[in-house]
């Protein structure tokens, strides 16, 4: 079978001869069809990602048919098309054992500490496996990334009617907006680039500003909630400065969900969490349960998760689609590779 192997940071190989994997023990063995390229996988194959080894195959994203699978009570079947939690958690460990397997604190994410999709054939354990409900193939690819927008929102309790902010409209903070939006919050997005600003608004945000002017977010503030501040501002980009643009537009008594990955320290006085009063949440991957809460909200058909898909390649290409994001000037939002019809 084909295999996509980063044997290197910039050093992209496409194995024709892997052997296809034989299930265990509670296993099934799927046929890989989209997969969805990850910023961790980007920042593994630029050298950026500081938990992969190498070689590695990237990849967490994704959407499989089932070749074979053991009888299971899930009512999955060969020929379904579905998806999975690529999480692998220890069930050992302090979070585990109080049911916090999202952050395992020995998590194996496919892709960067095991070996991941982009290839023609994974094998998977039953309980990981959500079936796709009458989804696309390419449709199921974006579930794993819409969940860990999804657990954030979830995470910090966002209700209907709450005014959220929503710093970066990345992917992630794209898919934060559809679930807010979902749960009846009204959502604004800020974000450096007028690319995205656009797309966010033609998938439902309720206003924009771009940060690059600090008067138009302030603007936004005082229009929306009379410069009360937001009730929830979540944070997807993991930059410094988003997170302190994050505590200024807060509500006092309001909420901070941090989606974000930062890579660098932020420096604030602390006794603004403290004058504010600031409830600050932190969020890492996701639970069974956001996979099946948003193939459910995918599967109500209102979200077209699709207009998200900016560019797609076959899996032979993935160097060329590494190389495309890694030069992305902000146009593109998910790039999907093609693995199987």
């Amino acid at each position: 079978m084909k295999q996509v192997l980063i044997e290197e940071p910039f050093k992209v190989r496409v194995r024709q001869d892997a052997e296809v994997p034989t299930p265990k023990v509670g296993e099934a063995l799927l046929q890989v069809m989209y997969c969805g390229i990850c910023g961790a996988d980007l920042a593994s194959y630029t050298g950026n990602q500081p938990f992969t080894t190498y070689p590695r195959v990237p990849g967490h994203e994704f959407s499989a048919r089932i070749v074979d699978i053991p009888e299971n009570d899930k009512g999955l079947k060969p020929g379904d098309i579905v998806t999975c939690n690529p999480y692998f958690n220890c069930g050992k460990c302090y979070s585990c054992r109080r049911g916090f397997v999202n952050c395992c604190t020995d998590n194996q994410t496919m892709g960067v500490q095991r070996d991941g999709s982009f290839q023609e054939y994974i094998t998977m354990p039953v309980q990981r496996i959500f079936p796709g409900k009458g989804l696309t193939a390419r449709q199921l690819a974006l579930v794993e990334p819409f969940c860990i927008g999804h657990h954030g929102i979830t995470r910090g309790n966002v209700q209907k009617g709450d005014k959220v902010l929503i710093v970066g409209a990345g992917p992630i903070g794209m898919f934060a907006m559809l679930s807010a939006k979902a749960i009846g919050a009204e959502v604004y997005m800020t974000d450096l680039l007028d690319g995205r600003l656009e797309k966010a608004t033609q998938m439902g945000a309720d206003g924009v500003a771009n940060g690059k002017d600090p008067e138009a977010l302030k603007d936004l503030n005082q229009k929306v909630t009379n410069g009360d501040g937001f009730d929830v501002c979540v944070e997807c980009c993991g930059a410094p400065e988003t997170f302190l643009t994050c505590i200024d537009q807060a509500a006092f008594a309001g909420k901070i969900i941090l989606i974000g990955n930062g890579k660098r320290e932020t420096t604030f006085v602390h006794s603004i969490l403290l004058k504010k009063e600031l409830n600050v949440f932190g969020s890492r991957n996701a639970y069974s349960s956001d996979f099946e809460q948003v193939i459910d909200i995918l599967a109500s058909g209102k979200v077209d998760v699709e207009a998200l898909v900016s560019a797609e390649y076959p899996l032979d290409q993935a160097g060329e689609a590494f190389e495309a994001l890694r030069h992305n000037s902000g146009n593109l939002m998910k790039v999907v590779l093609k693995a199987a019809e």
